[in-house]
């Protein structure tokens, strides 16, 4: 029988296990495992959870009720289905007794709308939610954690950001600590905390997964991965330090719950949205009068510019301050007040923090140069929707390299396009076809040059390389936008 000593088989199984065991089962030195240690969010809980609130919203009702004018008896009978079953006395079936006029019955009942989730940010009652949690409601209930329910009163909300604030009569209200949204890093813990499909004080966790993600909307959204469900929308995104950092607002699903994306407003944002809620009750944002298009890589390689950024200039509006200021259709803006446009989003919320009547000025690259323009600008107004050009026929004409047959604008058209010089497009083919240029369109610039009249274009188009592309500044209707052609080699 051999013997082995205790120890020494001992230190021979602590081996073998730290190379085959995961460091996250807390097996290897005491500080790796402490690092791989999951956050309990227990104490986090407890600290934020109470100032966390659940938003039930009710709108008014109005419905007609068939009836007669009965007697006292009949009377006594509606209140007795009233009030043990709820609802008023089934209408009568057939005629009106003789002596008796049908009369309607008009009742206003308040139904519920729907159910959303907020927090409070001062210990007076303000609370933030989400825009579209309070939208079109009559009537806005706020509970607490500790089941006291407030009538609320909507201050003001704001669809562009979807941000609501409202307001409930109390004090010395439990609050959430506001954080400073600049500082999220991609990765950390966050929590969310709020009423999915009803479920009060519900907690969720997960990490940052994107920050500043742009999605469409007026500003860009944080990522994260925390599980969100429709009665989530309106509550708070909270960091480890127990600071709000978002607006939990929506989602990204195919099925209509949680699938692993969803998006918060960040709180930066947010608190700007609600100073002028508080204030004013409405948010008032600059307005240029521009309407802008991604610069795309093509476009960028074509104009010479190291990479793809800035905001392509498609409509001016006309009497705008960008039009007074000389911005024009196909610019690039790539600063605003000396801040960087990197891609097109960037502009409007830029402007739109702008205070209306400030003097600003925008940098623009137009035919390869620079330029600072003056702009003075003004408050944001309604969208205005832009006239389309009357399309002429397809006509049969020769084609150029780009696929292009083309006229002289006529003085009619210039007249109503405001404009001096182009071609039309009367015919469009081959590459240009394949691009979407279609008759109708008119062509101002290719490359970086002006086109006065079709046979100075056509000159141009026959001198071009077909080794590289060319860049056509294309006006349609109202809008303007670079498209990038490779010539076909002529015979």
């Amino acid at each position: 029988m051999i013997k082995v000593n205790r120890s020494f088989s001992a230190a021979i199984f602590a081996a073998a296990a730290a190379l085959f065991v995961p460091a996250s089962l807390g097996l290897l030195a005491p500080g790796i495992a402490a690092a791989a240690v999951l956050p309990d969010f227990t104490d986090l809980v407890d600290k934020v959870g109470p100032a966390v609130v659940n938003i039930r919203t009710t709108e008014k009702s109005k419905s007609m009720q068939p009836g007669v004018q009965g007697t006292p008896e009949e009377e006594e009978m509606q209140e007795f289905f009233r009030r043990f079953f709820g609802q008023p006395v089934p209408p009568r079936q057939g005629p009106a007794p003789r002596g008796r006029r049908p009369s309607p019955q008009q009742e206003e009942q308040q139904v519920p709308r729907g159910v959303g989730s907020g927090f409070i940010i001062s210990a007076d009652g303000f609370v933030l939610t989400n825009a579209h949690v309070v939208e079109g409601a009559d009537e806005v209930f706020v509970t607490l954690t500790d089941k006291r329910e407030f009538k609320a009163k909507i201050i003001g909300s704001d669809r562009r950001t979807d941000v609501a604030l409202v307001k409930i009569e109390g004090s010395n209200l439990p609050r959430l600590t506001i954080g400073d949204s600049s500082k999220l890093r991609v990765g950390e813990w966050v929590i969310a905390i709020g009423s999915p499909f009803g479920l009060e004080n519900t907690v969720t966790a997960g990490i940052i997964s994107a920050n500043s993600r742009d999605t469409g909307d007026y500003l860009p959204l944080i990522q994260t991965d925390v599980a969100v469900n429709p009665g989530n929308s309106g509550g708070p995104l909270i960091n480890m330090r127990g600071e709000v950092i978002g607006i939990n607002s929506q989602i990204y699903s195919r099925s209509g719950g949680y699938m692993g994306i969803s998006f918060a407003v960040p709180i930066d944002e947010a608190m700007r949205v609600s100073q002028q809620l508080k204030s004013l009750g409405r948010v008032v944002r600059g307005r240029i009068g521009v309407q802008i298009g991604e610069v795309t890589k093509e476009v960028a390689e074509s104009l010479g510019l190291p990479r793809a950024q800035g905001a392509l200039v498609a409509r001016v509006e006309p009497g705008s301050p960008a039009e007074k200021a000389g911005v024009e259709a196909g610019d690039i803006i790539t600063h605003f007040n000396g801040a960087t446009i990197d891609k097109s989003g960037d502009l409007p919320r830029l402007v739109g923090n702008t205070k209306p009547g400030a003097n600003s000025t925008v940098t623009v690259l137009r035919k390869g140069t620079k330029r600072d323009l003056p702009v003075t600008v003004a408050e944001m107004e309604a969208d205005q929707t832009a006239k389309k050009e009357e399309k002429k026929p397809k006509q049969e004409q020769a084609l150029n390299a780009l696929g292009l047959a083309v006229a002289d604008l006529t003085e009619a058209q210039k007249r109503e396009m405001r404009m001096d010089s182009g071609v039309v497009v009367e015919l469009a083919d081959g590459v240009a076809g394949r691009a979407g240029l279609q008759p109708g369109d008119v062509i101002v610039r290719l490359n970086n040059t002006d086109i006065k009249d079709a046979r100075q274009f056509n000159a141009l188009v026959a001198k071009l390389d077909p080794k590289k592309n060319a860049l056509l500044l294309v006006r349609r209707g109202e809008s303007s936008q670079f498209v990038p052609l490779r010539p076909t080699p002529q015979p």
